[in-house]
């Protein structure tokens, strides 16, 4: 395929939600070495929904006691209060530090208001960082250059929810972040950008924060390969794929008999 310089400003949406814990240091990375002819335009943020489907803080905060014991629930609600009390490491105070536009929605990302909004920002690219909701065709459509989601795990293995305990679980050497185009399965589109890393007993608090700085890395590659006219892509191939769902408190014990830990 013949290589092209990006000749114009890629206008780039994000889509993400508002985690506290490892969101918000890493997209404010992303924004500060994208290429120069590349912006955000705007950015989606969603409410946290770390089980995969949105639920009140009461019945995420049970759900997480119930599965992970109480030392996880202690150590994560503390670093929860913490950054809802003093809007540190929000993803939206990075947005504000860097004058980008905050996309407010009032239903589903794929509702036809919401992609009328979306589509006034005008995206070339769009970027899901932890988006929480399956896409459909219209919104995967929406922008010229399609849609890229990031994935903190090795593709096809390890589809779906929280990769990193299960790559921990199985006592993985080796995990991957990587970054492919959305379509409408879960995790099966194929793959423009994928870095293989090795575990070295990491911790999982560890683990994410290695592949999610890595992954941003990879996002700007991807960035680049797209603006260089280069979409060559990797299989995400359906017959080696396995999927995950959030784990259950018999999979965490296994996890902890596994010599895995948490932090």
């Amino acid at each position: 395929m013949a290589i092209k310089s990006w000749k114009r400003e890629m206008r780039i949406v994000i889509i993400t939600q508002d985690d506290p814990f490892y969101l918000a240091k890493n997209i404010n990375y992303l924004i500060n070495n994208l290429p120069s002819n590349a912006v955000i335009a705007g950015c989606v943020v969603t409410s946290v929904s770390p089980f995969g489907r949105k639920e009140s803080l009461v019945k995420k905060a049970f759900k997480t006691f119930n599965i992970f014991g109480l030392r996880f629930f202690l150590r994560y609600s503390i670093r929860y209060f913490l950054a809802m009390a003093t809007k540190k490491n929000r993803v939206g105070a990075v947005l504000k530090t860097h004058n980008i536009s905050r996309i407010k929605l009032t239903s589903s990302i794929n509702s036809e208001e919401s992609l009328e909004l979306i589509k006034n920002y005008s995206p070339d690219l769009l970027i899901s960082i932890g988006g929480n909701e399956i896409f459909k065709r219209p919104l995967i459509d929406l922008a010229e250059h399609g849609c890229l989601n990031l994935h903190t795990a090795p593709l096809p293995k390890y589809r779906g929810l929280m990769p990193s305990f299960w790559v921990l679980k199985h006592r993985e050497k080796y995990t991957a972040v990587s970054v492919f185009y959305v379509d409408e399965g879960i995790d099966s589109g194929p793959i423009l950008v994928q870095e293989k890393i090795e575990i070295k007993g990491q911790s999982q608090e560890q683990l994410i924060n290695q592949t999610k700085k890595i992954g941003m890395d990879c996002i700007l590659r991807a960035i680049s390969k797209i603006q260089a006219n280069d979409i060559s892509t990797i299989p995400n191939d359906d017959n080696q794929m396995t999927y995950y769902s959030f784990p259950t408190k018999d999979d965490v014990r296994e996890f902890r008999r596994a010599g895995a830990r948490f932090f």
